[in-house]
């Protein structure tokens, strides 16, 4: 359904003859909802608070099939004030994909612009900020 709704009418993502005489021998999922799965998974610690401004770098690594399993790990790579926006900051992840198997299916790298968190006032047990 996701290569139907996106529009992508390549006949590996949904036709199960066309997909038996390829290397694959079955359709593969399409890489675009890997990808948003990979992030979505992430969104709860990474950006619920923010909003993506680029993603790079983003791999292939294997395919993922219909019932695989898949699993995301994240690491911050850097951090930094926003130029723009002062109570906001700049955060770059690189996130991968994982099946069930421990193959590594997907990789990227992801900045966002998250809300930082109020300063706490040092003369109060009050949090201040907006």
């Amino acid at each position: 359904w996701f290569s139907h709704i996106t529009l992508n009418l390549n006949p590996l993502h949904f036709n199960a003859d066309y997909a038996a005489h390829t290397e694959f021998g079955r359709p593969v999922v399409d890489g675009l909802l890997t990808l948003s799965l990979v992030v979505g998974m992430s969104v709860i610690d990474l950006s619920q608070n923010g909003f993506n401004l680029q993603m790079d770098e983003i791999i292939h690594h294997a395919p993922v099939f219909n019932g695989d399993t898949i699993y995301g790990q994240s690491e911050v790579l850097f951090t930094r004030e926003s130029a723009s926006r002062p109570s906001w900051g700049i955060v770059m992840v690189r996130s991968e994909g994982y099946n069930q198997d421990k193959v590594k299916v997907i990789s990227f790298k992801r900045t966002i612009m998250v809300k930082k968190r109020p300063e706490r006032d040092s003369t109060s047990n009050h949090w201040s900020g907006d």
